[in-house]
This record gives structure tokens, sequence and C-alpha cells, in this order.
């Protein structure tokens, strides 16, 4: 795990609080987190053929993630609403996992960050993936949820090692 900073969203006192952004400058920022759904072969077969019971695994998932980002600040405590310029969601299949992997990218140009919508987005993408395949496969698996990188703001640039 990295470390290095201090936890901004607490207090002098310990309560939580919302960061004050207004005097940071806007920059252009992106965030790309990823996530994977491991399940069982004949369930991946299931979605790869399109044969899941609720309809198009894939496409919705993409959709629920898209969607999910830009309700972030609904969904974390002390989130700034965003205007987003862009969330992308891609889901390609891994039959070492077996399973899918999901990356998620937010887009914008502002005074904070998109980590957690980027995060937010491929959480909720591979939870539409368990709900649509959870008929087939109730022991899939979601994890390695993290932040990939990062761009813009004083803090710079942030590239996961080794992931």
């Amino acid at each position: 795990m990295s470390g290095g900073g201090s936890l901004t969203h607490i207090g002098a006192s310990g309560e939580a609080n919302m960061v004050d952004v207004g005097d940071k400058t806007d920059t252009e920022r992106s965030a790309t987190a990823a996530a994977f759904v491991r399940m069982l072969p004949e369930t991946l077969a299931l979605i790869r053929e399109g044969n899941a019971k609720k309809g198009d695994v894939i496409g919705t998932a993409r959709l629920a993630g898209i969607m999910a980002a830009k309700k972030t600040a609904d969904l974390i405590p002390l989130c700034h609403p965003l205007m987003l310029t862009k969330v992308a969601v891609d889901i390609t299949e891994d039959a070492s996992l077996p399973g899918l992997r999901v990356t998620a990218t937010a887009k914008l140009t502002g005074k904070t960050g998109v980590e957690m919508e980027a995060l937010t987005a491929a959480s909720v993408a591979c939870l539409t993936i368990y709900d649509m395949a959870k008929a087939a496969d109730k022991g899939m698996e979601i994890g390695g949820i993290r932040l990939i990188e990062k761009t813009g703001g004083k803090s710079g640039a942030y590239r996961l090692s080794g992931g």
C-alpha cells in the first residue's frame, strides 16, 4: 500500500468534514480503477454467448458503472458533486480467472479528483455482473478493486506499481 499524506476529511477535533476546494485551481483530472468478477467457466460461457436469463450482462454492467460514477456524491459521504466530462467502462473476458475484468475511467476539468467516481463505476459494474448472473452462479467473487492511475491536481500523477 502507498501512504504519504494526512486524512483530509478529518477536522481538528476528529469530526468528519467536507474539504473546501474553493481556492483550488481547475485542472484536467482523470482516474482509472479496476476490478474483477471471478466465476465458474460455465457462467462465463453463458455471458459470452448472451444466454444469461436477465439479458446482456456486459452492456448492462457498463451502463450501470457509468450511471454510478455520476451518482458518486449521493453514495459516498463527503464527496463533492462533480461535472464529469467522460466516464468509460471497459469489460473484458479473462479466461485465466475465469471471469470478467472491469476498467473504469472518469475525467473532468475541476478543483478535485475523480478517483472515487472511477472506483464507484468499477464496483457497481461488478455488482451488476453479479446480479445478472447470480441465478447461474451464486459463488462468484468480486475483487481487486483498486485505483490504477490518476492524473492532475496538486498531488500530481499516480500509477499503481506492479499492478
